[in-house]
């Protein structure tokens, strides 16, 4: 079996990542930017696929940790020879990536190895290894190269470069590992003591600022420095993870590449990063967005690339055997060419909240208000792939069409906006609403469905109170809850929906979603059921792994991991589940904006004024 991937710990900055295994091994690490080519791709394959193992030749208890709140990552190898760590970390450098390993003698001393084999384009190409001097070789392959700098002197061995040494307590020995194009001279060594000293104050700084205390605050702050981690500095935007194809079923087909940014997870993560004080950060990734999605409204995307990027063609990778044998392995995103209904939802949610928060409006915020809306208004009534993103036939989805209704409530009360419009908006979010409301509810259960004609559930219906398109004691919203917590609710977490329907389009199965279920820990809140949202909020911290990572999924039976990781979307959903619970139990602290929650313009009841 491949290491676990709760055993995986991520290094970052702000440009790519790269996942650290519990053995010593970095198994992923795709350069330069998170959606480029893996120069390490064993997460997907095998070692050949591309590795850096550095580890005691010897084994022994293993104990890891992240110091303070930074992505340096210390990992502590304990054996009869002695006690070694390795301090992994990326360097806050704003010109190249790199990563610095320091193997640190504690106790004794450790024979240790390294094992460094570079195949770049996603584990394929074999690179042309030179030495440039006694502490210097270069990995060039097309248009990349990799550097690798260290005393220990390093040998070919069946096209992997290795080298056995020995650190005895006291010692430090290096290894840093760079990128660059290979048309270029090498980038020139760095002091990593310095490094070092600038990553962990860099990490210690940007933590300090968050404005979260109490209870949590620890797993918010570390939660909020996962997200930072998986930022693209140059641009503002937020990728989804930084891997592809980690499965939600294992052996399964249910593998997807998360290396870009969705727009679905934009009010989430703008909410989250605004009430724990990174004004900065939400700002960017506002602008991000408006840059991202500006052009013809016909053609907005429910994701883009780091930069943008609009052009996402998926393909198969036939030459990576996959995460514990799921296959296939992809790159790319087909579902970004998809009708999702619920991103303009979402775009108007950004807008509000940042306009609450005291965000500067970008150049033409409210012109693309008004284009995005008039498109809205020609496409509601159509059927589309879903939040899940279905690759089955597009349905009339619930909570696709409380997403339209969202895009036009909140525009309906922006200020500076002509009251025509204004007016116009209110009335089409009150169409929506009541055409939701007939055509959404199973009369028999008296709750929302997953769909227009449909008895399957849904836990996106729990999106309905959170943002306000009924009040949590409606009796259509409390029979919605029970029905979810009925159909869905399994070891205490929730399903995304009922896979055996084959709605999607794909073989059922898959793991228990964890934003879902911290959606679950929001209705309780908004319902005055603190007691069970304290309980299933500490069954989902329980689901993180040793250094506080989550990804999408969880499997209770073989308590384990799936999806792709770390997942930004379970992350902000933590904090904002966090911050939840702890302004209800100070309600006299507001937070810098109130969760998505909203009074509806509409009656409880559904009708029309």
């Amino acid at each position: 079996m491949p290491v676990a991937i709760e055993d995986y710990a991520m290094i970052g900055d702000m440009r790519t990542a790269a996942l650290v295994g519990r053995d010593g091994s970095i198994d992923w690490f795709c350069a330069p930017r998170f959606d480029s080519g893996a120069c390490f791709s064993a997460l997907l394959g095998e070692p050949g696929n591309g590795r850096w193992k550095i580890a005691p030749r010897r084994t022994g208890q293993v104990r890891r940790h992240y110091r303070g709140s930074s992505l340096v990552l210390e990992t502590r190898f304990e054996s009869e020879d002695g006690v070694v760590a390795i301090v992994d970390f990326m360097p806050v450098d704003p010109d190249q990536s790199s990563i610095v390993r320091l193997v640190i003698g504690r106790e004794g001393s450790v024979a240790m190895e390294s094992e460094l084999v570079i195949r770049f384009d996603y584990g394929v190409s074999v690179p042309w290894v030179t030495r440039v001097d006694p502490q210097t070789l270069t990995a060039v392959a097309g248009p990349s190269m990799l550097v690798l700098r260290t005393p220990v002197a390093m040998r070919g061995q069946d096209m992997h470069t290795v080298g056995r040494f020995t650190v005895k307590k006291g010692q430090t020995i290096p290894f840093v590992l760079s990128y660059a194009p290979s048309h270029l001279l090498p980038p020139a060594p760095g002091d990593v003591a310095a490094q070092l000293k600038r990553t962990e104050a860099f990490w210690r700084e940007w933590a300090w600022r968050c404005t979260v205390s109490g209870k949590w605050s620890g797993h918010v702050r570390r939660s909020l420095v996962t997200l930072k981690g998986l930022s693209f500095r140059p641009t503002g935007g937020i990728v989804a993870a930084p891997t592809t194809s980690l499965p939600e079923s294992l052996g399964g087909v249910r593998n997807w590449d998360y290396r870009y940014c969705w727009l679905r997870d934009a009010a989430f993560t703008l909410l989250a990063l605004l009430n724990a004080g990174y004004c900065e950060e939400a700002d960017d990734w506002q602008n991000w967005l408006l840059r991202a999605v500006a052009g013809s409204p016909g053609q907005v995307q429910i994701m883009y690339g780091v930069a943008g990027e609009r052009d996402l063609a998926e393909r198969e990778l036939d030459w990576l055997a996959g995460y514990a044998g799921s296959r296939p392995v992809r790159v790319g995103n087909a579902a970004s060419r998809q009708t999702q209904l619920d991103i303009y939802g979402e775009i108007a949610d950004v807008m509000e909240h940042a306009h609450r928060g005291g965000l500067a409006a970008p150049p033409r915020r409210g012109a693309l208000r008004v284009a995005l809306l008039a498109h809205l208004e020609k496409i509601w009534r159509l059927p589309d792939y879903g939040i899940w993103e279905i690759r089955g036939e597009p349905r009339h989805f619930v909570h696709s069409k409380v997403m339209a209704w969202v895009a036009f409530d909140r525009a309906s009360r922006a200020p500076a906006t002509a009251k025509r419009l204004r007016d116009r908006w209110k009335k089409i979010a009150a169409e929506i609403h009541a055409d939701i409301c007939t055509q959404g509810v199973d009369a028999a259960r008296g709750c929302f469905v997953q769909a227009y004609g449909s008895t399957q559930m849904d836990a996106s219906l729990l999106m309905l109170p959170i943002v306000g398109f009924l009040p949590p004691g409606d009796k259509r919203i409390k029979a919605t809850v029970r029905q979810i917590e009925k159909q869905l609710l399994a070891s205490g977490l929730l399903l995304r929906y009922e896979t055996a329907s084959g709605i999607d389009g794909l073989p059922p199965g898959e793991g228990l979603f964890l934003p879902c279920s911290f959606w679950l820990v929001d209705n309780y809140l908004l319902m005055g059921r603190r007691r069970e949202a304290v309980r299933l909020f500490e069954r989902l911290l329980k689901c993180r792994n040793d250094v506080g990572l989550l990804a999408e999924e969880y499997d209770p039976r073989a308590r384990r991991l799936l999806g792709n990781f770390p997942q930004a979307f379970s992350h902000v959903a933590l904090v904002n589940s966090a911050l939840g619970l702890l302004h209800a139990a100070r309600p006299k602290e507001r937070p810098r904006l109130q969760q998505r929650h909203q009074k509806s313009a509409v009656p409880a009841d559904g009708a029309i004024e």
